[in-house]
Order: C-alpha cells, then sequence, then structure tokens
C-alpha cells in the first residue's frame, strides 16, 4: 500500500446524541462538515463544535485526520492501519468512512500524540 497522507483539520467537533425519534436539527444547516448516523436506537451526528447550541448532549473537544484521498475501494487495511498504532498506545478513535475518504477524529487531550505516533507510519501534512 502507497504511504497514505493524513491532513490534520484545524476545527474542533463533538458527537452529539438525539432520541431516535428525533429529526435532524435546523441548526445543522449551512454548516459544511457533519456526519449523521441514524440507526433504530438512536440519531447521532458529528459537527463543528462550535455550530451546537446549549442544551445539546454531545461530547466535545475531539480533534480530527483526513486521509487525503480519494481512497476508492480497492485499498484493503487502510483502518487497522491507523487503528491499531492507537490502540497500542491506548488512543480512543471514532473513524468514520466515507465515498472518498476517511476521517479519524480522537480527543483533543491526545491530539498531539496521536499526531506523533502516526508521523512514524504515515505523511502528516502540515
Amino acid at each position: 500500500m502507497e504511504k497514505l497522507i493524513l491532513l490534520p483539520l484545524k476545527e474542533k467537533f463533538a458527537v452529539c446524541h438525539f432520541d431516535k425519534k428525533s429529526k435532524i436539527p435546523d441548526w445543522l444547516k449551512g454548516s459544511n462538515f457533519y456526519f449523521i448516523g441514524k440507526t433504530d436506537d438512536e440519531l447521532s451526528i458529528i459537527c463543528q463544535q462550535e455550530k451546537i447550541p446549549g442544551g445539546v448532549l454531545a461530547e466535545k473537544n475531539w480533534k480530527a485526520f483526513k486521509v487525503k484521498g480519494p481512497l476508492g475501494f480497492t485499498l484493503t487495511g487502510v483502518v487497522s492501519s491507523i487503528s491499531k498504532p492507537l490502540a497500542d498506545a491506548k488512543i480512543s478513535i471514532l473513524y468514520i468512512s466515507t465515498y472518498e475518504t476517511d476521517y479519524i477524529f480522537v480527543e483533543e487531550k491526545n491530539f498531539e500524540k496521536a499526531k506523533e505516533i502516526l508521523s512514524k507510519f504515515f505523511v502528516i501534512a502540515q
């Protein structure tokens, strides 16, 4: 596999939790970055922390790396190659895949350590 390039994102993100019957909130409209997960159990939204109004249940202070893509659907081992070194360092992640690329979220308190660890295996863009 060609050496992946990871792009650290500047924004802070949060993971919002809503009841399974909730509608997608209007305050999300106009945001340029969010992920929505809807299951039989819940509605979860990952978005820029600054967009979240008061009163929303959210885990805040996450930072992210974007895997430079497009990755396509033929590469194998991308998730494990990124997650294993972080798991070995006891750093929890939230991993999101899109059609073109992947995003790795780590708590802000672990971001610099994660960057240091991942730089041993990947190119970290500045």
